[in-house]
């Protein structure tokens, strides 16, 4: 009866590790997992940011420990969560004071068509498939690959497309509304 009111208040709040360590180690899995998802092809990241996905991932496996009581403390868990932002701001940070930083964290877009023509090196690279590309152009109303003057795969994954009418539709619609704006 005695363990069911029992708290162990040692074991919640202090570390089993050295503070330094956890530190270290918790530099070393972010900066590890972040080199590792930068390197890997970008079309399955979706729309989340790699420190956005670190940044979830290592939460919740530092959380889970910690609320666990495996043999880590909450306070461990806190220095692990904490080091975590740590590293996702100051890349964030050096990403915005620094653009040729930003170029590491963020690729630059990729082009996958020119002018009707797809660049299949460029799909090689990022393991897209032709089907793939196709039904992406499909989702923003493009039927014909003649019609792209320009596709690109962006730092998230997604495909962003400038077709041949961009340029003279928007073109006529200025054209349209310098009419409409005449007495």
């Amino acid at each position: 009866m005695d363990k069911w009111f029992y708290i162990n208040w040692r074991a919640i709040f202090v570390p089993s590790i050295s503070v330094l360590e956890l530190v270290i180690r918790g530099s070393l899995v972010y900066l590890a997992l972040f080199s590792v998802l930068r390197l890997l092809p970008s079309r399955q990241m979706g729309t989340l940011g790699i420190t956005d996905l670190l940044v979830v991932v290592l939460f919740a496996e530092a959380a889970q420990n910690a609320m666990a009581s495996n043999y880590t403390s909450i306070t461990e868990g806190a220095i692990l969560v904490g080091t975590v932002i740590f590293w996702s701001y100051l890349l964030n940070w050096l990403g915005y004071k620094l653009p040729q930083f930003q170029r590491f964290l963020n690729p630059p877009p990729l082009l996958l068509v020119k002018n009707g023509r797809i660049i299949h090196r460029h799909l090689e690279r990022e393991l897209i498939t032709e089907d793939e590309l196709m039904s992406k152009l499909r989702q923003q109303s493009i039927e014909y690959l003649e019609d792209v003057k320009l596709a690109f795969m962006e730092a998230d994954g997604s495909i962003s497309v400038i077709t041949s009418e961009s340029k003279t539709s928007s073109i006529a619609k200025q054209e349209t509304k310098s009419k409409s704006d005449l007495p």
